[in-house]
């Protein structure tokens, strides 16, 4: 889960599995596997890498593991 801002200023938590493709329209459009999208005000690079982030801390300790 990575918490990102809407468009109103309000931050909020987005299970990063789910998304699909995102665009820059200039807001970054997020459109998720369901079929519903949000507008965010963190570019494309942004939220890949608060994705990158999130990927590290959960599967850290599964690379340590296999090691």
């Amino acid at each position: 889960m990575i918490i990102l801002t809407g468009l109103n200023g309000t931050p909020f938590v987005l299970n990063c599995t789910l998304i699909e493709t995102m665009y820059e329209i200039p807001e970054t459009k997020i459109s998720l596997t369901n079929g519903k999208y949000y507008l965010v005000k963190e570019s494309q690079e942004e939220v890949i890498q608060k994705i990158i982030d999130y990927n590290r801390n959960i599967f850290k300790d599964a690379i340590r593991i296999a090691k």
